[in-house]
């Protein structure tokens, strides 16, 4: 299990995602932003306007996408 918080992947807080894969992060990192947006927490309301500005553009959420794979990559396992 490798971990990623939020943050690390352009959220708003230190809440941690403990997973295998990259896609499995990717999906607990959704969760938590559906909960954030539930609940109207302004940081993760201001993260989400940004990053849904990052999925308009194709191109441009690849390149986020594969960053961030870049980044879970080397993290240690657990």
């Amino acid at each position: 299990m490798k971990t990623m918080t939020c943050k690390q992947l352009d959220g708003a807080c230190d809440v941690e995602f403990q997973a295998n894969s990259f896609e499995e992060i990717a999906d607990l990192s959704k969760k938590h932003g559906i909960e954030m947006y539930q609940q109207k927490e302004t940081k993760h309301l201001e993260s989400m306007h940004k990053m849904q500005e990052l999925i308009r553009n194709s191109e441009s959420m690849k390149k986020w996408m594969e960053y961030k794979k870049e980044l879970f990559s080397p993290l240690p396992s657990q």
